[in-house]
């Protein structure tokens, strides 16, 4: 599976040492159960980061400090610090609090300094800030999948554009579409989800910075800004101790959208690879087994798997919601939940975006079984066009619906009851010009140009126009 970059492995920690100065680390967990310090933008350490140069007489570290040389800092690994992540949980284990055990460790590398760090925040205005970052980046990396997910739709959109096959409404053989059109209108979803998501993405890309309430008394509503801009995002108009969770709430809801579009186009193409239909079909390779049992077996393995993310991922949308209503200024029942399915639902669905796009890129296509479905109900499926048909030469529609139903019934009769019957009437076109009524009202040319394929596909390059405009 890929691995979300932004999520999981990275945690942010924006600490401010004087109200003008914030501090930006990247704290990177390391396979070796350690972590790299990474200050942004100039990649300098703590403290030459922390308050030194004229912003330092602005805020809150005494002048004695702020003016200290750098090259003479009492704490020389300061410049390239190593953290111990064990020595982090060994904190931990006593404090009860991370934020709290991160902080105790930095103290260990700044010396007496490090009293000026975390001035006037609450832990919400690190780990908020941080979410916030970590969600923006899964965005961004979403939108890249729905992008290539849609180059490959379109691609084999425009490669089937013209290719006939049976639409069905209720599981049942309706009227002619094309291949194109099935994945054109799975491009059209897929565009407007990638919409929601840009939505989504701006929603909750916002930082804040505003102290243990959200009034910013003991900081400076100018830090926020500071770190918003630094960032990439934007300061919260107004917050608690939290970033209000209804932005939350909005993205794991529009996650759970896109899911749904993965499952929805995931289930057609399982329907489609049904062995009684057999219009298209996952790419099954050399080598692959589809069951222990059976050796013949060729199975839809990757869309099942699909609808199975696909529930995951909704899954985790109403507990999202959930978290909307904290008591007061804030309590912490949401947290919990955020630490799962922040990384969960943004990883299943970046693994979901990128399976379907491969199911998508190599789907097997077969035109000559979508064209046998078509004509298995003898020409039933140009039923409405007779129906019109009969009441422009002035028959009533409900009598009209009564001739062409008794006719389409009898070609039902023969291509599934098993009734005795003649080749003609497993012929719908054939039954029709036998019928006294039907062809009392309408010649054999008129029914020949009514069983016209063809017809169906008049509009096909308009909606491709519209679909594709952009």
């Amino acid at each position: 599976m890929r691995l979300l970059a932004s999520l999981g492995a990275i945690a942010l920690l924006v600490l401010t040492v004087s109200a003008q100065t914030p501090l930006e680390i990247y704290f990177i967990d390391t396979e070796g159960g350690q972590a790299t310090l990474l200050v942004t933008p100039a990649k300098e350490s703590v403290l030459i980061d922390a308050g030194y140069g004229p912003r330092a007489g602005r805020g809150t570290i005494p002048p004695v400090s702020a003016a200290r040389d750098p090259d003479k800092n009492a704490s020389p690994n300061a410049q390239n610090v190593i953290f111990d992540v064990a020595r982090i949980d060994e904190i931990e284990r006593v404090t009860k609090h991370d934020v709290i055990a991160f902080l105790t460790h930095l103290a260990e590398f700044i010396g007496p300094d490090s009293r000026f760090v975390h001035q006037g925040m609450t832990s919400s205005d690190v780990l908020d800030t941080c979410l916030s970052v970590q969600l923006a980046r899964a965005a961004d990396l979403l939108i890249a999948d729905l992008d290539a997910l849609l180059e490959a739709l379109k691609k084999r959109a425009y490669e089937h554009k013209f290719t006939p096959t049976i639409g069905r409404s209720h599981g049942i053989h309706a009227e002619p579409v094309t291949f194109g059109l099935k994945l054109a209108q799975a491009y059209a979803e897929f565009s407007r989800n990638r919409e929601r998501l840009i939505q989504a993405r701006k929603e909750i890309a916002v930082c804040a910075i505003s102290g243990a309430v959200g009034t910013f008394a003991n900081i400076d509503p100018h830090v926020e800004a500071y770190v918003a801009s630094k960032m990439g995002l934007i300061a919260e108009p107004i917050s608690t101790q939290v970033i209000p969770r209804d932005r939350h709430a909005a993205f794991f809801a529009t996650l759970a959208v896109v899911a749904s579009s993965v499952e929805r186009l995931a289930i057609e193409v399982r329907h489609l690879q049904r062995t009684e239909v057999l219009e298209a079909e996952e790419y099954f390779s050399a080598g692959q087994k589809g069951s222990s049992a059976m050796p013949h077996k060729r199975n839809p393995v990757l869309t099942e798997n699909l609808t199975g993310l696909a529930r995951l991922v909704r899954g985790m949308a109403l507990p999202a919601m959930e978290n909307v209503a904290l008591w007061h200024e804030r309590d912490i029942s949401h947290s919990s939940v955020e630490r799962m399915i922040a990384p969960d639902a943004t990883v299943t669905l970046d693994f979901a975006l990128v399976r379907l796009t491969n199911v998508i890129q190599n789907l097997l296509v077969y035109p000559e079984n979508m064209q046998k479905n078509l004509d298995k109900l003898g020409g039933l499926v140009h039923s409405q066009r007779i129906l019109l048909a009969l009441t422009q030469k002035g028959v009533s529609r409900e009598e009209a619906y009564a001739l062409v139903q008794r006719n389409a019934m009898k070609v039902w009769k023969t291509a599934f009851e098993g009734g005795v019957s003649s080749d003609r009437e497993g012929d719908f076109r054939a039954l029709l010009g036998a019928d006294v009524e039907v062809s009392a009202k309408l010649t054999a040319a008129e029914l020949d140009e009514l069983f016209d394929l063809s017809y169906h596909f008049k509009h096909v390059d308009d909606i491709f126009r519209r679909v594709f405009a952009s």
